[in-house]
């Protein structure tokens, strides 16, 4: 059966609201949206009223109004951010409802600014907006990640198509990525989260120390957390809202002690981060440390993000995908880390996810370090998976079990 367009925008936004965010009767909902991604966003609306949300509000971005800021604003004035765009966030969290972003933008909007403009904007917003971070990366609201065109990205993607065909082309493979294209999108989801919630439940019981990475230039051991848990698919919030954070997910991960990862890893796919692209990635840890870090592309971008604070020189999660993910299948670069990093095997320079240590959640600070788990204002995935990479689980005795070869899992 194949369906229209507007069968599968409707298909896409219900997923958004049902299985990503799991909106609950009563419920308000935050939605931020970019100006170009308003039908999708109108749509999410309607969905979110339909199951029973008590209010939706939208915040608008827009990628012209930011490139203008980053280009002609004076020197010394990017320390200066609308915390009323955060407020939103933190209000919304506090009274219990819900955040979903269509987060979309061109990934090369900032490549041609000056980094430090753009690293001390971040650093401001990340510190401002850290209250909200912390609900997040404890699972104590439930929030939703999707994607959708924008003319810049499109035609990044597709650059021999028009920009007409560009945009359509990219509507497919978001589609085919979120199986939104399918009648009855909701009951895949169902059956794929309950297979990422069989593999993650393998991986926490398995209890590794570390995971060693071998392929396409990386020789990187990876020590893991104490008493770690795996995720991956949907998760529940403490008052029991099942939410999938990302559309599409094919990942599952945990925390990596934050002292014990020694080696060199190298990039497979380019980085899209903060308007700027970076490729070439390689680096070198030694007690879990950044001591090396290089990019072919984008080298500056690089260095000013691990600079960000202590934490941002150390690992904040290890994940595990499959080459056969059906977004590597697709032969498609996005450049968007949503999809990218279900194409790949990756790790995450800075903070770690509080509920992969298990208690981690309510732990002070200095347990949750203590434990392994690293704190950061910063959390950038890149990926280092391919069907080159070979991947062993590695036992507290030292023990060697393969888990993944040639980029699939084997255990």
């Amino acid at each position: 059966m194949t369906l229209t367009f507007e069968e599968k925008l409707r298909n896409y936004a219900r997923l958004a609201v049902r299985v990503g965010v799991g909106v609950k009767p009563g419920q308000r909902l935050l939605v931020q949206a970019p100006v170009e991604t308003a039908t999708l966003a109108r749509l999410v609306v309607r969905e979110a009223y339909a199951a029973g949300a008590s209010f939706v509000d939208v915040r608008w971005d827009d990628d012209d109004v930011q490139l203008a800021r980053f280009e002609l604003a004076p020197d010394g004035s990017f320390d200066q951010i609308s915390r009323w765009r955060v407020d939103a966030e933190i209000e919304t969290a506090g009274a219990g409802g819900a955040v979903l972003a269509i987060r979309a933008t061109n990934p090369n909007l900032l490549g041609g600014v000056d980094a430090e403009r753009v690293a001390t904007h971040q650093r401001t917003l990340a510190a401002y907006r850290r209250p909200y971070t912390a609900q997040v990366m404890t699972k104590r609201l439930n929030w939703n990640l999707i994607s959708a065109p924008v003319s810049g990205w499109a035609e990044l993607m597709f650059p021999d198509a028009s920009a007409e065909q560009a945009v359509a082309q990219q509507w497919d493979a978001i589609f085919a990525a979120t199986r939104a294209d399918q009648p009855d999108p909701v009951v895949l989801w169902q059956t794929h989260l309950e297979s990422l919630k069989r593999r993650r439940d393998l991986l926490t019981d398995k209890q590794y120390a570390a995971l060693h990475f071998r392929g396409g230039g990386t020789d990187l051991t990876v020590g893991l957390a104490d008493d770690h848990v795996w995720g991956g698919g949907a998760a529940d919030t403490p008052t029991g809202i099942t939410f999938t954070a990302n559309i599409p997910t094919e990942e599952v991960w945990t925390a990596p002690h934050r002292e014990r990862v020694n080696g060199t890893v190298v990039s497979t796919k380019p980085l899209s981060y903060n308007g700027t692209l970076i490729d070439g990635i390689r680096i070198e840890f030694r007690d879990g440390r950044i001591t090396k870090a290089s990019a072919s592309k984008g080298e500056s971008a690089l260095l000013k993000m691990i600079d960000t604070d202590e934490g941002s020189h150390r690992l904040g999660e290890v994940a595990l995908v499959p080459h056969s993910s059906p977004i590597s299948r697709s032969g498609l670069f996005f450049f968007n880390t949503l999809y990218d990093e279900n194409a790949a095997s990756h790790i995450a320079i800075g903070s770690a996810y509080r509920f992969n240590v298990r208690g981690g959640v309510d732990m002070p600070l200095e347990d949750f370090l203590a434990a392994g788990g690293n704190d950061s204002l910063t959390h950038v995935d890149w990926m280092i998976g391919s069907g080159e990479m070979d991947v062993d689980g590695v036992a507290k005795d030292g023990t060697r079990e393969a888990v993944m070869r040639a980029g699939e899992f084997v255990i």
